[in-house]
């Protein structure tokens, strides 16, 4: 299998302008077959096309929060930091990547990014807006190489098929922003017990996931965050 490249959004740290990727992500790629490239963030968008053109698929990484003005609202007093830029370039990004049909993964803020950029929302903070019988600490107080609860799996998801179960998994978590509104033509794949949305994905598309919780810190220990991976990478290079 010839290895394909895999596009990956950066980190942006606001207080002085810099980007970086934590070393997890391209972990997760190289050992699932890929080679992982990291996107500068700022760049026109004829110049990101050709950069996007040398790529065989992309992942959307975590990060900070998108800015509320994408979906019509003003910033929550629980809204946390924003990159502008960032949302800017992944927005095009986006558009360019779907416009070229190639497999894309949205991991945390990267899928509630996708599902933003194709005319869903988000809660801005889930302590304040979303109220559930339950509270789960979806930003937990365990390392995120540890796993602090469970999603329900929907049957006939692609997540059920790349989990290889229609039952529960065990995530990690570490996000105060969530789904609330889906995207128009996303599906939801799996639930967190407290019913915020954990998965989401698209079935008239090559390859598109979303996943809330961050697979790359997991690829070591768990089947289906290894396996999130590896579907993705062997989808990029069919």
């Amino acid at each position: 299998m010839k290895k394909p490249v895999i596009g990956l959004t950066p980190a942006h740290a606001i207080e002085n302008d810099s980007v970086s990727l934590m070393p997890t992500y391209i972990r997760a790629v190289e050992n699932a077959g890929g080679v992982p490239v990291i996107f500068p963030l700022e760049l026109s968008v004829e110049n990101l096309t050709v950069l996007a053109n040398l790529c065989q698929g992309f992942i959307f990484t975590g990060g900070p929060d998108p800015h509320p003005f994408l979906w019509g609202e003003d910033i929550h007093k629980g809204c946390g930091p924003i990159s502008v830029k960032r949302d800017q370039m992944e927005l095009s990004l986006l558009s360019i990547a779907m416009e070229q049909k190639k497999p894309i993964l949205g991991i945390c803020r990267g899928a509630q990014l996708i599902n933003i950029g194709l005319g869903g929302d988000i809660y801005q903070d889930i302590d304040s807006q979303y109220h559930a019988v339950f509270p789960i600490a979806h930003h937990q107080p365990l390392p995120p190489t540890s796993t602090s609860h469970h999603i329900d799996v929907r049957e006939g998801s692609l997540l059920e098929e790349i989990s290889g179960t229609n039952g529960r998994i065990q995530v990690n978590s570490n996000h105060h922003q969530a789904i609330r509104k889906l995207a128009p033509n996303m599906v939801v794949g799996g639930i967190a017990p407290d019913g915020l949305i954990e998965e989401i994905e698209r079935k008239d598309y090559p390859f598109l996931i979303g996943v809330q919780w961050h697979p790359e810190y997991l690829c070591e220990t768990d089947n289906t965050s290894r396996n999130l991976f590896r579907r993705f990478v062997e989808v990029c290079a069919s």
